[in-house]
């Protein structure tokens, strides 16, 4: 599964939705993707303090698989963009997601649902 940077947010503000899924996901050994460019967006909040930043860094680290937004998601990303005009983070989560042969898990049906060949999944 590869997770918006909206998911991971959600689940550190306490969504007990997306909590008990991805700790059932976690639990069955399922593969959690994160885009550096996802990686990025949750932290980039700036209201955090040093502490919760670094507790933020941490959770990402131990419960996720990093994806580099390399050369070959980014001509993905490209011709996502050029086909759907969505913005740059979507475009280049859902080339991970592509990329990495998994489903986007999102609350950002809207713009992924534009993307041909990509499953989409909710929480």
């Amino acid at each position: 599964m590869t997770i918006d940077a909206n998911i991971v947010i959600a689940y550190l503000g306490g969504d007990t939705a997306v909590i008990e899924v991805l700790t059932q996901w976690r639990q069955e050994g399922k593969p959690l993707f994160l885009s550096t460019v996802a990686e990025s967006e949750v932290l980039s909040f700036a209201q955090w303090t040093s502490d919760e930043r670094l507790a933020t860094e941490q959770f990402i680290e131990e419960n996720f698989t990093s994806i580099s937004f390399d050369r070959n998601i980014a001509r993905i990303a490209a011709d996502i963009r050029r086909k759907t005009k969505i913005k740059f983070p979507d475009a280049a989560i859902a080339a991970t997601a592509i990329y990495s042969h998994s489903a986007v898990v999102t609350r950002n049906q809207k713009d992924f649902n534009k993307i041909a060949g990509l499953d989409v999944l909710t929480i």
